[in-house]
């Protein structure tokens, strides 16, 4: 395995950060650690980094015992959300920088940045200064000097979060081509689910200091294991069990059951059957690819239907109208509480 977490824990005061982790990331692979703000997912990154000490527990590298280990020990890249790249050195004076200090000689400098640059796609821009780049450029910049060392390991704490939306699915597109190019073992912060699911072999969600679900993106969207995980990948309805939306099943409305529906399994009809739920259109929304159906249940609560323009067209339905909805592929959770 390229790192192993045995049961890791770390607490800031009265804050468990990092609630008894275990976990494996296979050597080669990129793996995202997804999770909403105060998951766990930088702390836990930073321990095996040996930028943050943990209270307890062991992190190996490669096969060897890292716990004491120092950052410069541990022989990882790192990238940060911000860059970090210096000011007054060009960009091929900051892809040589770690270099440099670590003593190597002169000639293989100029061919491991002029090979990086090519890597990059940032051949011709190599005496340019980073405020002369895009956002984007100096990213890349940042994950060329992270690799100039050639690390065992490859780390990136939220490398896209300061980028507009454009810019980060090119940088997801790069970052997916480079890894596949370079095959160092990488683990991805984010709390981006679109980004984990378009970059990632495997994806590790986090909530409240501990690992709700590893799996690659089918699995976890797919047969999520926990009512977070499916509320937290993608667009989910929550409804009450006496939503009757899954007529013919006896729930217990005393329990705290809820029932968890992606949109793109609600079905809609305009005729009444036996296994359908009437339903009143409140709105529909033009999304250009999809059509977005807003629907009220019987019962009051509100329910989100993704529909292709073919299905919409072929409904022929609008705004007031009542109609029938039924469940494709639902399921029950227990009531998520937050802790």
């Amino acid at each position: 395995m390229g790192i192993v977490v045995e049961n890791v824990t770390k607490q800031f005061g009265s804050f468990l950060a990092v609630d008894s982790v275990n976990l494996e990331v296979p050597t080669g692979s990129l793996v995202a650690l997804l999770g909403p703000s105060g998951s766990g997912k930088s702390t836990l990154l930073r321990i095996i980094a040996g930028l943050e000490t943990h209270d307890t527990g062991h992190v190996w590298l490669i096969g060897e015992d890292a716990t004491y280990k120092s950052v410069q020990e541990r022989q990882i890249g790192f990238v940060f959300q911000h860059y970090a790249l210096f000011k007054h050195l060009s960009v091929r004076q900051n892809i040589a920088f770690p270099l440099e200090i670590r003593k190597f000689p002169k000639n293989r400098v100029q061919a491991r940045v002029e090979e990086l640059l090519d890597l990059i796609k940032l051949q011709g821009f190599g005496d340019r200064y980073p405020s002369q780049l895009s956002g984007g450029q100096r990213q890349r910049v940042a994950l060329a000097r992270a690799l100039a060392v050639q690390p065992r390991i490859l780390l990136l704490d939220e490398p896209f979060g300061a980028l507009d939306a454009k810019v980060r699915k090119e940088l997801r597109a790069g970052l997916r081509k480079l890894h596949e190019e370079v095959h160092v073992t990488t683990v991805l912060v984010t709390h981006d689910q679109e980004e984990a699911m378009e970059v990632a072999d495997q994806i590790v969600v986090m909530n409240n200091g501990r690992v709700e679900q590893v799996g690659t993106p089918a699995e976890i969207y797919d047969h999520p294991a926990t009512s977070f995980v499916m509320s937290f990948i993608g667009p989910v309805n929550v409804l009450p069990t006496t939503a009757g939306i899954l007529p013919g099943r006896d729930l217990n409305p005393q329990t705290n059951e809820q029932v968890f529906l992606r949109p793109q399994d609600v079905l809609i009809q305009t005729d009444h059957t036996e296994d359908a739920t009437p339903a009143k259109v409140y709105r529909i929304l033009n999304l250009g690819w999809e059509i977005r159906v807003e629907l009220v249940l019987k019962s009051g609560e509100t329910v989100n239907a993704f529909l292709s323009r073919e299905q919409f067209n072929k409904l022929n339905i609008e705004e007031e109208q009542r109609v029938y909805v039924k469940s494709k592929q639902a399921r029950v959770f227990p009531a998520y509480v937050m802790r």
